[in-house]
């Protein structure tokens, strides 16, 4: 199969890169354009550009998919099939161009999880299982026809990373696997069944941790948000000011307590937890505003917290 590859971030390099050990072929590949980060406005590469570079692979990075100029290099590839992994919704114009179709990896058991944040809903939710799953496009987001799909259970500690990074790994061969079974002939695409879950992207003012759950919730919260966006709180120092943490781990702790939920304990060494709706959770890893992330031991050695307060 000649394959073009749309794709952003490391998930997608995994998928790529096995399209590369394969006997398919990268006719070109298309990410986004270059951006300016940071104070001195450098310009920063997606990691499927890297390697693309790296792999002298062609090199396409349009400002508008439904670009004239876009649309006519894409048909100058001849390409059998498209392949994407975490990018751009794409517009009809492209999904329905090569003679074989267009086709997602996602990660999710789809219809479970439909959106841009599969991975860490499926943690914070207490989901048991998920999975990858490859899909025909269509016009409607992520509720294509399935090709393909692979399962594996979600561990009790597991974080959003350690999930991505299983999932990525997970879905380069599944991809592999279904430009094999297109290229034979043997895959016949299937409707998705079952009851639709949305994991609609998180944003900041989502991951702010709500005390007034479990300790099971905020542990299942803070792990699934781990260490990207990270889930936050807000404390308040002495002078009355309002400071913001990202939690990046807890350990849930169930006990009757009679405290206010959000209620900040702290003993200025070691132990810092906030009260739940049955129990605390102990604070491990946490990031001060404008500060590096840290244990809650060294944290705690030069910020005792002992007269702080949740906000």
């Amino acid at each position: 199969m000649r394959v073009i590859f749309f794709g952003t971030p490391d998930f997608a390099v995994e998928s790529l890169d096995a399209i590369m050990q394969s006997s398919h072929e990268v006719a070109a590949v298309v990410t986004v354009p270059d951006r300016q980060a940071g104070r001195g406005q450098k310009v920063i590469y997606s990691a499927v550009k890297e390697y693309a570079m790296a792999h002298q692979l062609p090199l396409l990075q349009p400002e508008k998919l439904r670009d004239p100029n876009f649309l006519a290099a894409l048909t100058e590839y001849h390409a059998d099939v498209f392949v994407v992994v975490a990018f751009r919704m794409l517009p009809e114009a492209v999904w329905n161009m090569p003679p074989h179709g267009t086709f997602n990896l996602h990660a999710s058991l789809l219809p479970r999880y439909r959106g841009a944040a599969p991975i860490n809903w499926a943690i914070i939710n207490g989901e048991r299982e998920t999975g990858v799953t490859t899909f025909l496009l269509n016009h409607n987001i992520d509720e294509g026809a399935i090709l393909m799909q692979e399962s594996t259970p979600i561990a009790d500690n597991e974080t959003a990373e350690s999930l991505h990074d299983r999932l990525a790994e997970m879905g380069r061969t599944l991809v592999a696997r279904t430009l094999d079974g297109m290229a034979a002939g043997t895959i016949t695409p299937t409707p998705q069944k079952g009851i639709p879950c949305p994991a609609p992207k998180i944003f900041k003012e989502d991951c702010r941790i709500d005390f007034s759950r479990t300790s099971e919730e905020v542990d299942r919260f803070v792990r699934g948000l781990s260490p990207y966006p990270a889930a936050t709180m807000t404390l308040i120092n002495p002078k009355g000011e309002e400071v913001p943490f990202k939690i990046y781990s807890v350990q849930p702790l169930v006990e009757s307590h009679s405290n206010p939920c959000g209620t900040l304990i702290c003993d200025g060494k070691r132990v810092l937890k906030t009260a739940t709706a049955n129990g605390f959770v102990q604070i491990c890893e946490l990031q001060m505003a404008g500060k590096k992330k840290n244990s809650v031991e060294d944290f705690l050695r030069g910020n005792p917290l002992t007269d702080w307060k949740s906000a």
